[in-house]
């Protein structure tokens, strides 16, 4: 590892010193470190000093001379991560420094150790799939970021009326939703919005999407787990004009009567997981899986 960028968002102080710990670290080893433009400002207005490193702003100041990129937040800051390496093929490593974080799973007191790991190439990485989207509307251009990581979202938007949303699969008609809207996710998204509306938890190298309504009126409408190599088509029908289309946390307002082409992407974002630190261990570290006290009575 001789080359690093690092990300953040939004920060708090108390974590002042988590940063203060990386770059310890990192500079140890003699590792080159380029930050991210924005977060040397938060940096800066928390009152760190002395940062004297290059910076980066986009998909196009990065390269293939990068090892990886640490982010520091929870899985929102992976997600916006993602839209900065997009396809170049660097590995993302998540020190969580937000709250639940299935993606950021390294723990703040764990950098030191997190550091001598990669060093010792102790690690995997994972490629997680990406959901492209396009649209017969030429007015929607997702401000040149048309693929989420985590979950393509309909949702209906000033109105407490349902919308439709008619869904084909590889161009054969499936249903129609008549709920508050839809999601469609990746597995890494499976543990997110499309979890909080009772869809399946699935495992990140599986090779498949879940189509997951949200509040669906017809009772038997139920989430579908579908191969990623489906073309989904999304018609989307209501009462007013427009509604909300979100990819990830990039929230668009789309009109409504469009057509959205929902594919996998030709191209994965790489996720690095510690050796130590499996997803069925997260799993249970998060959702408190196996923590019902008759699992330790004798």
């Amino acid at each position: 590892m001789k080359k690093v960028a690092i990300f953040g968002q939004a920060y708090k102080n108390t974590d002042r010193r988590y940063f203060d710990i990386l770059i310890e670290n990192l500079n140890k080893f003699n590792i080159e470190i380029i930050i991210e433009k924005d977060f040397v400002t938060i940096l800066n207005d928390l009152g760190v000093q002395n940062l004297n490193y290059k910076t980066f702003q986009q998909n196009k100041d990065l390269d293939s001379s990068f090892d990886l990129l640490f982010t520091l937040g929870g899985d929102g800051t992976i997600l916006n991560a993602a839209t900065l390496v997009k396809d170049l093929k660097i590995p993302i490593l998540g020190i969580n420094t937000g709250r639940l974080g299935f993606l950021a799973t390294v723990k703040k007191k764990e950098i030191e150790n997190t550091i001598k790991s990669l060093i010792a190439k102790e690690y995997t990485i994972q490629e997680r799939a990406v959901l492209q989207i396009a649209s017969n509307d030429p007015n929607i251009n997702f401000n040149g970021i048309n693929f989420a990581l985590n979950e393509v979202t309909i949702a209906r938007k000033n109105s407490t009326s349902m919308i439709r949303v008619e869904a084909y699969l590889n161009d054969e008609y499936l249903t129609t939703y008549w709920s508050d809207g839809l999601v469609v996710s990746t597995p890494t998204g499976s543990t997110g919005y499309s979890l909080s509306c009772h869809g399946p938890i699935i495992m990140p190298e599986s090779n498949n999407f879940v189509l997951t309504p949200i509040s669906p009126h017809n009772l038997s409408a139920r989430p579908l787990v579908v191969p990623d190599q489906t073309e989904i088509k999304l018609k989307i029908i209501g009462r007013e004009k427009e509604f909300f289309l979100s990819l990830d946390s990039r929230v668009f307002t789309a009109p409504f009567e469009i057509e959205l082409t929902l594919t996998k992407a030709d191209f994965a974002i790489k996720i690095i997981q510690l050796n130590q630190q499996t997803f069925i261990r997260t799993l249970r570290e998060k959702l408190f899986w196996g923590q019902d006290k008759r699992n330790y009575t004798s």
